[in-house]
Order: C-alpha cells, then structure tokens, then sequence
C-alpha cells in the first residue's frame, strides 16, 4: 500500500472514532459521571502521547529551542482561535450537559461548533501522517491515543448537541465529516511534510503537540472534572500509564 494512502486511513480510522463516540452519545442516555470519567481517561492517553510520542521525539530531532518555540506557537495559535470561536457560542462544544446554547439562544453557534470541532481534531490528525515520515511506519501509540481520545469526545459533545436541540441530521453530519477532514489531514501531514529537514518536521510536530496541549487543558479537562470531580485525578494518571505502557511494549 502507498505510503500516502495509508496515512490517510490511519487518520480516518482515528477520526472515526468520534463519529462512534458521536452514536452513542446521541442515542444513548450514558450518565453525565460516566462521559466525564471517559473524559479524564482520554486527556490522560493524549498527554501521554503528546509527551512521550511528539515532544520527545522532537526534542530528539531538533533539541529544546525548535521544541520549545513550536509548541508555544501551536498553543497561541489553538488559545487565540477559541477565543474568536467561544465568543459565538463554541466555548462548551465538549460538554455533555445543557451548557452549549442553541441556534435560537445564539445564532451562528452550530457553525463555531463545527470550526471548533476541526480545530480540536486538525493537529492531531496532521501528526499521524508525519509520524509515517520519521520512521517510516505510523506511530500506533498515536493512533490508538487519539482514537482513545475522540471517542469520549464524540460522545460528550454530541449529548451537549441533543440537549441543545440540534437535529440528528446536523450532528452525525457534522462528526463524518470531521472524521474525512481527520483523514485528509493526516495525508496532508505526510504529503506536505515529506522531503522536510528533520529539524523543520520535529518544529511542526512540536507546534501540533502545542496545540493539543492546549485542547486537553481548553476542552477536555473541564468536562472531565464537572462530574468527576475528585476522581478525575486517578482516572487521567490511569489514562497517561496505559498509553505510556503501550508506547514501551
């Protein structure tokens, strides 16, 4: 199999999770615990892979400063872009409760939802497709992590949609055509990426760790922690170990 066609099924495979977690989040009444404890196990396989998977490795690559400057970069860059879309109704678009506002509360919200929604799986997708560059084969550990990490995502945010009032139509919509636009991505990530110095690909990949960084702290974290509360500690640290183990197996 060509090398760009399989970086983007490894993205589509990632990105179709959130159109599973999406289903089950829109069909089934899981408890608001339950999502939140999900929640916390996801942002805990992500750090993980983001500080074992993308930071190292580009540490390796590139040494501290390249590190250093693209992730700070990937997270302005992620903070500034949720600032313009929470200001039209997106800053909730992870939460499974009645916090996201509907199209009659705030109109142009499902819209900054959707952008919100490619701007938390862009990074991660584009990150897939590099991993296939370093080392010739896709990093799994990062493939299972963000599959790991959408699904909780889907099923969150899609429980906040139906209470919002969003139609089914609007909702699976939306997530199958994330999980193409997570496919795309990741080809983007190889094809675009290839014959880049090591140092050029371990920046980007530091500014894609940046930005998801930021997404954990922005999005995830506090959905988790709503209804988790004091668990969302041990179940985050349960999360970081069980990717960290897969990446030393």
């Amino acid at each position: 199999m060509p090398e760009w066609l399989e970086a983007g099924l490894w993205g589509l495979l990632a990105g179709a999770a959130l159109l599973i977690g999406a289903v089950a989040g829109y069909f089934a009444r899981v408890p608001r615990r339950v999502i939140a404890s999900v929640m916390a196990f996801g942002a805990g396989v992500l750090l993980s892979a983001v500080s074992f998977e993308l930071i190292a490795e580009a540490h390796e690559q590139a040494g501290l400063a390249p590190v250093a400057i693209g992730a700070a970069a990937g997270a302005l860059a992620y903070t500034g872009a949720n600032i313009l879309l929470a200001r039209r109704g997106a800053r909730h678009r992870k939460r499974s409760g009645d916090e996201q506002p509907s199209e009659q509360e705030q109109p142009g919200s499902g819209n900054a939802i959707a952008v919100g929604a490619l701007l938390d799986g862009v990074p991660e997708s584009v990150v897939i497709g590099a991993s296939l560059l370093a080392g010739g084969a896709v990093s799994l550990v990062t493939v299972i992590a963000v599959f790991l990490s959408n699904v909780p995502e889907g099923l969150s945010s899609a429980a906040g949609m139906r209470q919002a009032g969003r139609t089914r139509r609007y909702v699976f919509l939306l997530w199958a055509t994330i999980a193409l636009v997570s496919g795309a991505s990741a080809l983007a990530g190889y094809t675009l990426l290839g014959g880049a110095p090591p140092g050029v690909l371990a920046t980007i990949t530091a500014v894609a760790a940046g930005a998801i960084l930021a997404m954990i702290t922005d999005t995830m974290v506090p959905e988790a922690f709503e209804d988790a509360h004091l668990l969302v500690g041990l179940i985050t640290v349960l999360g970081f170990l069980t990717a960290f183990a897969l990446s030393h197996t």
